[in-house]
């Protein structure tokens, strides 16, 4: 392996950690995996480490930070449970890590590559939201960009055969986290996530829907949320090849009784508009099948962050030798 390259350690030997394991020594050039950690001695997670050539623990946390090596890893991926992470971030602490955080424990900032990745590049903890709040924050962000929205509503739909232990045990925290994100990052006055496993078989590929209401919206304004939606959709393909629009943007105009009137804060009367966008996200199927965008898109959005989290490491290396 290239020494030159960022070290990283992925606590979480399961899906979503393997599928992140896989990507980085696939399509990365600027990161090297270091360590796999897990807790079950015969998973497929480790057990692939292995014959890859990667070092793994299965003694959690504690394992990794009692390996030879732990020293030079720079940033720590978590992949396990809102509640481990709360614990594998205070083991790590002292240890001046820098940790991305796939679970929805929402201990440090939200990032969304897309959306305000720059904002947080020196943060020691980042929480990557959800794999809804990955898909639909930045159609929410790009609406926000163009007018208000006064409320923001995601519907995720993914293949029951995707949702592993940690989904399901993380399902209220997925609508808090998601929720909350689509606030702070979409810019939403107030946002709802809601999840759905759909047990369809053969398995269907993640569905979101994206609902948004704003101020009534002349066609200059429609023109413009629709350009910002599909300019944010191109942004989010470059790093998740599999995320597309499935239809064009939808815009329905809402006055009078159709106006939902519980859902606003602080707004009662006027013309609204229902901005409407519906997305699908395959997956790149490199550990996972296809039909696992879910999880696709919270590894492929932690690649990138840890790839940013590299170059800032390096840039300022290079400016201290200089």
């Amino acid at each position: 392996m290239n020494s030159g390259r960022t070290k990283v350690a992925i606590i979480g030997s399961g899906n979503i950690g393997t599928d992140l394991m896989i990507k980085i020594l696939r399509l990365s050039t600027t990161l090297e995996v270091a360590a796999l950690v897990g807790i079950e001695s015969t998973s497929d997670g480790l057990a692939r480490a292995r014959r890859l050539g990667v070092a793994t623990t299965d003694e959690g946390v504690a394992g990794l930070i009692a390996m030879s090596d732990f020293s030079e890893i720079a940033l720590v991926l978590d992949a396990t449970s809102a509640q481990v992470h709360a614990a594998n971030a205070a083991a790590l602490a002292r240890y001046e890590k820098q940790l991305i955080d796939l679970t929805p424990a929402a201990i440090g900032p939200f990032v969304v590559p897309a959306v305000n990745l720059s904002e947080h590049l020196d943060a020691p903890d980042v929480n990557m939201v959800t794999c809804g709040g990955q898909a639909t924050i930045p159609i929410v962000a790009a609406v926000s960009s163009v007018t208000p929205v006064h409320y923001a509503e995601i519907i995720a739909s993914i293949a029951s055969k995707s949702a592993g232990p940690g989904t399901r045990a993380n399902i209220d925290e997925f609508t808090e986290t998601t929720s909350r994100a689509l606030e702070v990052v979409g810019g939403a006055t107030r946002g709802k996530a809601i999840i759905v496993l759909n047990p369809a078989d053969p398995p269907l590929i993640m569905r979101d829907t994206v609902l948004c209401l704003t101020d009534a919206l002349d066609v200059q304004g429609r023109h413009a949320v629709r350009a910002a939606v599909e300019a944010m959709v191109e942004a989010v393909a470059a790093y998740v090849p599999g995320y597309r629009l499935k239809q064009e943007v939808q815009f329905a105009q809402l006055e009078g009784p159709d106006v939902p009137h519980t859902l606003l804060v602080g707004t009662n009367t006027g013309e609204y508009c229902q901005v409407s966008v519906f997305l699908e996200v395959e997956g790149a199927a490199h550990y996972l099948p296809s039909y696992a965008g879910n999880l696709d898109i919270m590894t492929s959005a932690a690649l990138r962050v840890a790839e940013e989290f590299a170059a800032r490491r390096t840039r300022l290396l290079q400016e201290t030798t200089r």
